[in-house]
Protein backbone atom coordinates (compact mmCIF):
# COMPACT_ATOMS: atom_id res chain seq x y z
CA UNK A 1 0.00 0.00 0.00
CA UNK A 2 1.51 3.04 -1.36
CA UNK A 3 1.76 5.56 1.70
CA UNK A 4 0.14 9.19 1.61
CA UNK A 5 1.98 12.33 2.24
CA UNK A 6 1.50 14.95 4.98
CA UNK A 7 0.70 17.68 2.63
CA UNK A 8 -2.80 18.02 0.39
CA UNK A 9 -2.33 17.36 -3.53
CA UNK A 10 -4.81 19.72 -5.27
CA UNK A 11 -6.05 18.15 -8.46
CA UNK A 12 -6.20 21.25 -11.05
CA UNK A 13 -9.09 20.42 -13.15
CA UNK A 14 -7.60 22.11 -16.71
CA UNK A 15 -3.93 22.13 -16.44
CA UNK A 16 -1.73 23.88 -18.74
CA UNK A 17 -0.83 21.56 -22.26
CA UNK A 18 2.33 21.25 -22.83
CA UNK A 19 3.59 24.57 -24.91
CA UNK A 20 4.59 22.82 -28.12
CA UNK A 21 0.92 21.45 -28.97
CA UNK A 22 -1.48 23.59 -30.44
CA UNK A 23 -4.04 22.75 -27.51
CA UNK A 24 -1.48 24.95 -25.44
CA UNK A 25 -2.18 27.66 -28.42
CA UNK A 26 -6.01 27.37 -27.39
CA UNK A 27 -5.17 27.44 -23.73
CA UNK A 28 -3.91 30.54 -24.09
CA UNK A 29 -6.38 32.20 -26.60
CA UNK A 30 -8.73 31.68 -24.13
CA UNK A 31 -7.20 33.22 -20.92
CA UNK A 32 -8.10 36.62 -20.74
CA UNK A 33 -4.60 37.71 -18.93
CA UNK A 34 -2.05 35.98 -22.25
CA UNK A 35 -2.01 38.39 -24.60
CA UNK A 36 -1.29 37.64 -28.37
CA UNK A 37 1.88 39.16 -28.27
CA UNK A 38 3.09 37.17 -25.59
CA UNK A 39 1.54 34.06 -27.56
CA UNK A 40 3.60 34.69 -30.60
CA UNK A 41 6.83 35.27 -28.07
CA UNK A 42 6.19 31.88 -26.62
CA UNK A 43 5.04 29.87 -30.19
CA UNK A 44 5.61 32.26 -33.10
CA UNK A 45 2.28 31.92 -34.09
CA UNK A 46 0.58 34.95 -35.01
CA UNK A 47 -2.92 36.50 -34.44
CA UNK A 48 -4.48 35.12 -37.39
CA UNK A 49 -2.34 31.75 -37.09
CA UNK A 50 -4.09 31.62 -33.62
CA UNK A 51 -7.48 32.77 -35.00
CA UNK A 52 -7.17 29.70 -37.88
CA UNK A 53 -6.12 27.38 -34.97
CA UNK A 54 -9.12 28.36 -33.04
CA UNK A 55 -11.43 28.14 -36.25
CA UNK A 56 -10.25 24.52 -36.85
CA UNK A 57 -10.17 23.26 -33.21
CA UNK A 58 -13.65 24.79 -31.77
CA UNK A 59 -17.15 24.44 -32.49
CA UNK A 60 -18.60 26.77 -35.01
CA UNK A 61 -20.55 28.23 -31.69
CA UNK A 62 -17.27 28.15 -29.54
CA UNK A 63 -15.43 30.18 -32.24
CA UNK A 64 -17.87 33.03 -32.46
CA UNK A 65 -17.85 33.51 -28.85
CA UNK A 66 -13.99 33.48 -28.36
CA UNK A 67 -13.59 35.92 -31.61
CA UNK A 68 -16.51 37.79 -30.09
CA UNK A 69 -14.71 37.97 -26.32
CA UNK A 70 -11.56 38.50 -27.59
CA UNK A 71 -12.23 41.16 -30.32
CA UNK A 72 -14.19 43.42 -27.85
CA UNK A 73 -14.52 42.65 -24.26
CA UNK A 74 -10.79 40.85 -23.84
CA UNK A 75 -7.55 42.50 -23.43
CA UNK A 76 -5.95 40.22 -25.53
CA UNK A 77 -3.49 42.79 -27.22
CA UNK A 78 -1.08 45.16 -25.14
CA UNK A 79 -2.22 48.37 -27.00
CA UNK A 80 -6.26 47.93 -25.80
CA UNK A 81 -4.78 46.90 -22.12
CA UNK A 82 -2.92 49.95 -21.82
CA UNK A 83 -5.29 52.00 -22.88
CA UNK A 84 -7.93 50.89 -20.39
CA UNK A 85 -5.63 50.50 -17.41
CA UNK A 86 -4.98 54.48 -18.75
CA UNK A 87 -8.80 55.44 -18.79
CA UNK A 88 -9.08 53.44 -15.24
CA UNK A 89 -7.01 55.44 -13.78
CA UNK A 90 -7.76 58.65 -14.68
CA UNK A 91 -11.44 57.54 -13.82
CA UNK A 92 -10.01 56.80 -10.18
CA UNK A 93 -7.97 60.67 -10.11
CA UNK A 94 -11.33 62.54 -11.13
CA UNK A 95 -13.34 60.27 -8.51
CA UNK A 96 -10.88 61.35 -5.48
CA UNK A 97 -11.00 65.08 -6.51
CA UNK A 98 -14.72 65.42 -6.55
Amino acid sequence: MKKKSLFPQTKIKNPEPNIKDDNWVIWAAWADRITFEEIKEKTGKSESEVIKIMRKNLKPGSFRLWRKRAHKVSIKHRKKFKIDRKEIKQKINLSDIN
